[in-house]
């Protein structure tokens, strides 16, 4: 089928999904939930196919965790489907409303996009995430994965698809785009069939569809994300942030990349952290001032503080005091999630005040940044722009708004 005739259909499927009920559009999750696990056997058998072609050609290990699918993490994206089902549809919700002396009304309420293209890497649970999150807020998803994950997300789809199809809803709510490049272009440029575009992926997707796209995007981005430990920070709880943030999860966006330490602070606490960080695998890449510490520290090229490693890797710096770290996190800082441990209130004020990201943390992890840990259920990726959506987007932020206006006859003088 070429895109145009996805999209046209997408289309009509989007009229039938913006009046759809939320007990039939749950009852659509739920039934999603249940033929994912029904064809686990299936999609299994696909996804280590697209992994062992992704050993094949050299795939970097965080890529490959990215890709690799799970009995766990299938199921993990059969619950996510269900909690779904359990959140609020923010479809019809009045996000204010009021009368005016001249007795007319005015209501801003919730209305779906439309038909919601999303472009993203390596990550066919995304496949079922977007899935649910658009047909719960009411839109249609036209869903381009990559190549290296086109077995698995074939697999996932058909049995989205049947679910859909067991709560009466039409089948088109939910498609896979298929093709090679020119498809994507064709998605990009198709103002007035899709109403938006979400790319989720690394910084070269994200670049390239923001530049090329005619249709309007909301830009999800990378995490270069920081840690700041402070002069007063209680050492121990940033010992226990750092290595969570950078060693739970390396792979994803709010992992920890780069770390910022206090002068006063790096004499106590850098041993204790390059030893700790070592222990755990950690390659640390850091200034001659964090290199004096420890003889297992690569020097840090500049632009390494500008990278998003995905893996166990880590930048690390001295910084005189805090002017230095806001000032370093400004020129580095790719929007997303910022850190400081600190026990000095007035410090950790400025920092949320001063640091420009879609999330700031005061003594918390950076891992937290999360539409989940939010309480969000599923969320489609986190917004790092400043238009709309910021942060983890969630079903609130998958909707638009219009203006209801209720008379009894009045005209405008």
């Amino acid at each position: 089928m070429t895109f145009d005739r996805r999209a046209r259909a997408a289309e009509v499927a989007a009229r039938t999904l913006a009046t759809a009920s939320r007990a039939t559009k749950d009852a659509a999750l739920h039934a999603m939930a249940v033929r994912l696990l029904d064809a686990q056997e299936a999609i299994l058998a696909a996804n280590a196919a697209d992994v062992a072609a992704a050993e094949a050609s050299g795939t970097s290990r965080a890529l490959i965790d990215r890709l690799r699918l799970t009995p766990e993490r299938l199921g993990a994206m059969a619950d996510g489907l269900r909690q779904l089902a359990g959140l609020p549809d923010p479809v019809g919700d009045v996000v204010r409303g009021w009368t005016n002396p001249n007795g007319v009304s005015v209501r801003q309420v919730r209305v779906p996009f439309g038909v919601v293209g999303i472009i993203y890497e390596a990550r066919p649970n995304v496949t079922a995430d977007a899935a649910g999150i658009a047909l719960k807020s009411g839109n249609a998803a036209l869903l381009r994965g990559s190549s290296s994950t086109l077995a698995s997300n074939r697999a996932i789809m058909v049995a989205l698809r049947e679910g859909v199809a067991d709560a009466g809803l039409p089948e088109d709510a939910v498609q896979l785009v298929e093709g090679d490049r020119s498809v994507t272009a064709e998605m990009m440029a198709a103002r007035g069939l899709v109403d938006v575009l979400i790319p989720r992926g690394g910084a070269g997707l994200i670049n390239a569809v923001v530049e090329g796209s005619k249709v309007p995007v909301i830009e999800t981005g990378t995490g270069n994300c920081h840690l700041f430990v402070d002069a007063s920070a209680d050492q121990d709880m940033a010992l226990d942030i750092l290595l969570n943030a950078k060693v739970q999860r390396p792979s994803v966006c709010n992992a920890l990349e780069t770390l910022l330490v206090h002068a006063d602070a790096a004499p106590t606490f850098l041993p204790r952290a390059l030893a700790a960080l070592a222990d755990a695998g950690v390659t640390v890449h850091g200034t001659d001032a964090v290199r004096s510490y420890s003889d297992a520290v690569l020097p840090a090229r500049e632009d390494e503080f500008d990278e998003e490693y995905l893996s166990l890797d880590l930048a690390a710096a001295v910084v005189d005091d805090l002017d230095a770290a806001i000032e370093h996190i400004r020129e580095h800082t790719t929007g997303h999630s910022e850190t400081i441990v600190t026990s000095d209130l007035v410090a950790a004020d400025r920092f949320v005040a001063e640091v420009d990201a879609a999330a700031v943390l005061v003594n918390a992890s950076s891992r937290f940044v999360d539409g989940g840990e939010f309480g969000f259920g599923a969320e489609i990726g986190i917004s790092t722009q400043k238009l709309h959506a910021r942060g983890p987007m969630a079903l609130p932020e998958m909707t638009s708004t219009k203006y209801v206006v209720t008379g009894r006859g009045q005209t405008r003088a």
